[in-house]
């Protein structure tokens, strides 16, 4: 019977908060052409479909498309895997490779900025001027507004706004921090959400690291998630 996982991504020290995802480990026994139905129909801002664990070959779908990278479901999937005994350190979206590590606590994902979905970045004076934004509509709004909590040590408050897939608000996301942090360039914590934690940092060659701790919500059956996907959030 094929399960669905529902972890929590970018937790909180005490556990949390976290961008729920949806993982299917054995995507093998789901239809390609079912994917998109299912990712709509269970309402994650991404679900992740493992075609090959021992390969990391994944593929990430929001409630509107397929995306080629995305930060939280290969953050997520990475812990998982590792948590299932078969961790990787690698991940094959179809963006390409993406390096990645897992421990007890979380992972981390360290990839190319530019492979990421583009962000409009928008920058604010002060942290009560993003707390204040309005959710905008519309199919073409892709947008992290940001704004320094404390710049000195290097604290973000951020929201992102994703209406053009199908996500009008994203609790944490892990490709519009691989794009601030390379437009910041330098590591920052970034607070996003109602209080989900992000680490990102640029590396020597291009890429950013992210990441952050994960937790397990539960397993069931897909069959049951899609017959109830407002269980799957209490």
């Amino acid at each position: 019977m094929t399960q669905l996982d529902v972890l929590r991504v970018f937790c909180a020290a005490d556990g949390g908060h976290g961008n729920p995802l949806g993982v299917v480990l054995d995507a093998g026994a789901v239809a390609p052409a079912e994917r998109q139905r299912i990712a709509a129909a269970l309402g994650f801002s991404e679900t992740v479909f493992v075609d090959d664990a021992a390969a990391g070959a994944v593929r990430i779908y929001t409630p509107g498309k397929e995306l080629p990278l995305a930060g939280h479901p290969l953050v997520g999937t990475s812990w998982l895997l590792a948590r299932e005994g078969a961790p990787v350190d690698v991940l094959r979206p179809p963006a390409g490779d993406v390096a990645t590590a897992a421990d007890a606590d979380g992972a981390w994902i360290a990839a190319d900025p530019a492979a990421a979905p583009p962000f409009v970045l928008c920058g604010y004076a002060t942290a009560a001027e993003v707390e204040g934004l309005p959710v905008p509509a519309g199919p073409d709004v892709h947008l992290d507004a940001w704004a320094w909590i404390d710049e000195q040590a290097g604290t973000v408050r951020s929201r992102v706004f994703a209406a053009g897939v199908g996500v009008p608000e994203d609790e944490a996301t892990g490709a519009a921090a691989l794009r601030l942090t390379a437009h910041l360039g330098r590591a920052v914590t970034i607070h996003q959400g109602a209080g989900s934690v992000i680490a990102a940092e640029p590396l020597d060659d291009g890429r950013v690291r992210v990441g952050g701790r994960v937790d397990h919500d539960h397993r069931l059956p897909l069959t049951d998630a899609l017959a109830d996907p407002a269980a799957l959030r209490g």
